[in-house]
C-alpha cells in the first residue's frame, strides 16, 4: 500500500540552454581580423565592408578597424521597400 499520495507529472519545467545572441561590437569599437561582430538567427543585419558572414549568420571582422552601422533601402521582387541595417569595418 502506498504511503505518499500520487504526484502528477509536470510538464513546464525544462528550458533550452542560453544562445548567447545580439550584437558584440558596438558603433565606434575596434574590431581585430575574426573578431564577432554580432550573432544572429538570419540575416537580420547584413554584412558590409570588410564584414563577413558566417554559416549561421554570425558577422566578423575581416579587417582590423572601428564597427560602424548604416540603413540602407532594400527592394523585394514584389516593389515593396524596407530598411535593412548593415555593419562595417572601416
Amino acid at each position: 500500500m502506498a504511503h505518499r499520495k500520487a504526484g502528477g507529472t509536470a510538464k513546464n519545467l525544462r528550458d533550452s540552454n542560453p544562445k548567447y545572441l545580439g550584437t558584440k561590437l558596438y558603433a565606434g569599437e575596434k574590431a581585430k581580423p575574426g573578431s564577432v561582430i554580432v550573432r544572429q538567427r538570419g540575416s537580420k543585419i547584413l554584412a558590409g565592408k570588410n564584414t563577413g558572414t558566417g554559416k549561421d549568420y554570425t558577422l566578423f571582422a575581416l579587417k582590423e578597424g572601428t564597427v560602424a552601422f548604416r540603413d540602407i533601402r532594400k527592394t523585394k521582387f514584389d516593389g515593396t521597400t524596407h530598411r535593412k541595417k548593415v555593419v562595417d569595418v572601416l
